[in-house]
């Protein structure tokens, strides 16, 4: 006897069609499953027959073979389970043929006959809809999949409901479709006391999504500002939260199968390894630059990241996304994401405090910002210093700007990009180049002059020189300006340094 029952594999975010194919033939006991299956895939053998013995089923006496089609592509991970046992289920007559000819069937068996969830819901619910079929899956994912699969979703908790409803005597209702809730506090920048050069710079970081660096003594507020950065931000758009959340599912992190509603925000220890950061391992998973993609990268620590973590940035901060390859798998994920940095002086953090300054200084803060390459600095839009805040101005300063003030000039200026770029892939400023950018962001006749006088001066590459005009382009449009000015270009200079340790021109 012979079933098949359909389910997918993973490359990135992209499915693959899979056929898991069983057969039950005379012969000695056995089962069997081939097909490439890894590790994880070789033991639902166990997993499957524990969980059949817990609805009051048994394997026959024979040979089963399972082969899991196309045989020559790697299979990984546990939400074969449930297909290979469906399939068990119509080869040994428990099930019609035709009961599960309609679906594309993913999940996790627990010994008990539980159903657990399994990561990639959501791109298996789009490949479902793809192939105008319903969806199987965990009961704690059916939300997850209600979002993205148009035909019918079951989602049973255990092998039992499925199997019921399958047979006409139980009926599983389809799930609803939810978002996740956002957070109860959010960080408010009316916190910040001072730091009103870093407190600008954030609102223009925010409004045109450009990439930020902080450096600073230890206290001067550093991470406390990128931490109020996710408040400035506009929420995603439909189109923005379904991509995020497919990546999210994917890694096995959408809580509660809910699409996600704010942009990521991601924080890193600095001890995390190059494939922790850009995607990777075993299973080629995705990365911190993915899981912040249309959301925040915060490095803090900058130059105690490992130099490899560090510069695989490099080519994501330009493309929008990274190609994660190894000898038998070649995956490509989004990584569209806003770099916020902080970092100290120098080691000891104390470079510009006579009475706290090292005997090194200034060759201690030479070698300790060194260890960020010119290209990746080059890749950041706006550097800032922060001061320390001196005890008796955090006593007197009074509160500034609250987060719901700065973030309404924000979506003003996304607002005025989003007509800007609109027919475009573009949304923000940081994205355009070449011919767009020189339509959109040509300064009058001084500020050309300053910016060529000031390119010369702090030999700016032509990637600065054009990172240079977008965030004019940022400023201007926080002042609603149509028109680039000098005092536009002098500002966006400011935020500019020659290098690592060197300090702005302008």
């Amino acid at each position: 006897m012979g079933a098949r029952v359909h389910t997918v594999a993973f490359q990135g975010i992209d499915t693959l069609a899979i056929e898991v194919q069983v057969s039950i033939t005379g012969g000695l006991p056995a089962f069997t499953v081939v097909g490439l299956p890894d590790k994880a895939v070789g033991e639902s053998r166990e997993r499957v027959r524990s969980a059949l013995a817990a609805i009051g089923l048994s394997l026959p006496p024979n040979r089963i073979t399972v082969n899991l089609a196309p045989a020559d592509v790697q299979k990984e991970g546990s939400h074969f389970d449930l297909p290979i046992a469906l399939g068990l289920l119509l080869g040994m007559g428990i099930l019609d043929p035709g009961d599960l000819d309609g679906y594309l069937v993913l999940g996790e068996l627990g010994l008990d006959g539980s159903i657990a969830a399994v990561a990639g819901v959501l791109p298996a619910a789009l490949a479902a809809q793809a192939s105008d079929r319903g969806l199987v899956c965990p009961a704690a994912q059916g939300g997850e999949a209600a979002w993205a699969a148009s035909g019918d979703v079951l989602a049973p908790a255990g092998l039992l409901e499925l199997v019921n409803h399958l047979k006409g005597t139980q009926i599983l209702g389809r799930p609803r479709a939810e978002i996740a809730s956002d957070p109860t506090v959010i960080a408010d920048l009316s916190e910040v006391k001072g730091q009103e050069t870093a407190r600008r710079a954030l609102e223009i970081a925010a409004a045109g999504a450009h990439n930020l660096l902080l450096v600073g003594p230890p206290g001067s507020g550093k991470s406390m500002l990128a931490q109020r950065l996710p408040g400035l931000l506009p929420p995603l758009t439909p189109a923005e939260a379904l991509e995020v959340s497919m990546i999210h599912s994917v890694a096995g992190k959408l809580e509660n199968g809910r699409l996600l509603r704010r942009r990521p925000f991601r924080d890193p220890h600095h001890t995390a390894s190059a494939a922790a950061i850009a995607g990777g391992g075993l299973r080629a998973r995705p990365g911190e630059i993915s899981l912040a993609h249309n959301g925040v990268l915060f490095l803090d620590e900058l130059p105690e990241f490992q130099r490899a973590a560090l510069e695989a940035l490099r080519q994501p901060l330009e493309t929008g996304t990274i190609a994660v390859s190894r000898a038998n798998l070649h995956v490509t994920y989004p990584a569209r994401f806003q770099l916020v940095a902080a970092m100290n002086p120098c080691r000891c953090g104390h470079l510009d405090d006579p009475a706290q300054a090292c005997s090194r200084a200034p060759r201690c803060a030479e070698e300790y910002q060194a260890r960020i390459s010119g290209p990746l600095f080059d890749r950041i839009d706006l550097h800032v210093e922060v001061p320390a805040v001196a005890p008796f101005d955090l006593a007197r300063l009074r509160p500034g700007e609250a987060t719901a003030t700065v973030a309404a000039r924000v979506a003003e200026a996304r607002a005025l990009q989003a007509e800007r770029y609109a027919g475009t892939k573009i949304t923000t400023n940081r994205e355009a180049s070449g011919a767009l950018l020189d339509r959109v962001a040509t300064p009058d006749a001084p500020g050309q002059a300053l910016l060529i006088e000031a390119t010369g001066r702090l030999r700016l590459s032509a990637r600065g020189y054009h990172r240079v005009l977008r965030v004019a382009r940022t400023i201007a449009d926080l002042e609603g300006a149509a028109a680039i000015t000098r005092t536009h270009i002098a500002e966006a200079l400011s935020y500019r340094r020659r290098g690592p340790g060197r300090q702005s021109a302008v």
